[in-house]
């Protein structure tokens, strides 16, 4: 196998909750935690300062309040904390096969996590340790896309990465739309224009004014996360990059 040759130094990983349930009904599959941990530290091992924005809707999301009868803003705290448990239960496995983590929350739970800090993180990333990021951005309302876009615009990742249930950006969501076509690029302006679903609007308008480029790509395929690094060709990328908007063949 040829060695893996990384197109980025830093990167900011979206995870979703819903990747770590597998097959499970809810909550966190061991092989699938495990299994990414694993995939997280081959990237760590070529010299890669990795952070992570990971979710919580494996357990609970905010958009979920109008069925429960709770106002949205109370529901939305309950989401954040299904991240912090999400955030407990990486950090731990990373440690166990030698993955020095940081669990940073934007929730105070000393107990948990620490509060975030940008120079701590940064000081965290330089010194070779994984950074994953809790409860979002603290506030009520914002999805954790929005939260993963703006903690890769703090530290200066060189690409937001969103993995995600589905290989990349469609003309419509390709689990209810057959023949659907895929990006392989496409930009910041086009994806909003036709409101496609695969990314929260704030979170694409708020990469496009900072000019961070975002990759979107399968999580549920063992080794796409190196793949995400190494391979400039898996995924979709959004980016201002007009004349390579296109849709794969």
């Amino acid at each position: 196998m040829d060695e893996a040759h990384p197109c980025y130094q830093r990167v900011l990983l979206k995870l979703s909750g819903e990747a770590l349930k597998g097959d499970e009904a809810s909550g966190i599959s061991r092989a699938v935690i495990t299994g990414i941990a694993g995939e997280i530290k081959q990237i760590h091992d070529l010299g890669i300062e990795i952070a992570i924005v990971i979710g919580g809707g494996n357990f609970f999301r905010g958009d979920r309040s109008n069925n429960l009868g709770i106002e949205r803003t109370a529901a939305d705290y309950m989401g954040m904390l299904a991240t912090i448990i999400n955030g407990i239960a990486l950090r731990d496995v990373m440690e166990k096969i030698g993955l020095p983590a940081r669990l940073v929350s934007a929730l105070e739970i000393k107990a948990a996590a620490e509060p975030f800090n940008r120079g701590a993180v940064l000081h965290y990333l330089e010194n070779r340790q994984v950074v994953i990021f809790a409860a979002g951005t603290g506030n009520p309302l914002f999805s954790t896309d929005t939260a993963a876009a703006l903690r890769a615009i703090e530290i200066k990742a060189d690409v937001f990465l969103k993995a995600t249930l589905v290989d990349g950006a469609y003309s419509d969501d390709p689990r209810k739309v057959e023949n659907s076509t895929k990006f392989d690029h496409i930009t910041y302006e086009e994806v909003i224009k036709r409101k496609l679903k695969v990314l929260d609007i704030t979170a694409v308008t708020l990469c496009q004014e900072h000019q961070m480029p975002i990759k979107i790509f399968n999580i549920t395929t063992r080794g796409n996360i190196l793949k995400a690094i190494t391979d400039g060709h898996i995924g979709t990328i959004i980016s201002n990059v007009e004349e390579k908007t296109g849709a794969a063949k």
